[in-house]
């Protein structure tokens, strides 16, 4: 599908690697802005779950492509429903962490998502997405693109702290794997778009980005 252009709507795009900040900061521009926000990370997470509750084998890319087709997701702020079901913990889980570069790195799968993606923004006139190909793939007209990123040090304990069953060394790694899995993939890899925003937020505070953000949408 090609890209599609935001005219018309407000649309913000934050693209990075895990434990960047994205989640935080997109969560809290939004609120600002006065604009809905969206994770489809989660949606891709999402897919993986559904693809373990049914027990489809994610080496099957033809069944993973029907599960992102019609499956109910529905991804509201903080919470996660998919199917009817309450999934916003699980698909948290170190086992559809570890599974889910293996479902986004299925064209089809984000040719369904970006779909979905899009239809939910001209739903509500704009919003604030959060990903890994949002400002490159799916909204490259976006009003403001952010690519944000962090030292890999800093992107472990954030993660590591905010899953309590597992130790730094297994989210490092976790998150190097990702990160490599991420950028090779075949189809729409983490990049940076050439006309985003760059913002290293180590040593930075989540009201220090959104402030910068929002000094730059004038």
């Amino acid at each position: 599908m090609d890209a599609v252009s935001a005219e018309g709507v407000r649309v913000i795009a934050i693209d990075g690697p895990a434990g960047s900040g994205k989640s935080t900061v997109a969560r809290r521009l939004a609120e600002r802005l006065g604009l809905e926000y969206l994770d489809t990370g989660a949606m891709y997470r999402s897919v993986a779950f559904a693809a373990m509750a049914r027990e489809v084998d994610l080496a099957d890319s033809e069944a993973v492509v029907e599960l992102a087709r019609t499956s109910d997701i529905r991804v509201e702020d903080t919470s996660v429903i998919v199917d009817g079901v309450d999934a916003t913990t699980q698909i948290r889980g170190p086992e559809v962490t570890r599974s889910v570069s293996t479902v986004a790195a299925i064209s089809g799968v984000r040719e369904m998502l970006r779909v979905r993606q899009r239809a939910w923004v001209m739903e509500r006139g704009g919003g604030v997405l959060e990903g890994r190909d949002i400002g490159t793939v799916v909204f490259p007209d976006a009003d403001l693109k952010v690519y944000l990123s962090a030292s890999a040090h800093v992107r472990a304990a954030r993660r590591a702290g905010e899953v309590s069953a597992l130790d730094y060394e297994t989210v490092a790694a976790d998150l190097a794997a990702r990160d490599a899995a991420d950028s090779s993939r075949q189809h729409d890899p983490l990049a940076q778009a050439p006309d985003a925003v760059h913002i290293d937020t180590t040593d930075l505070s989540v009201d220090e980005v959104v402030d910068d953000l929002i000094a730059r949408l004038g």
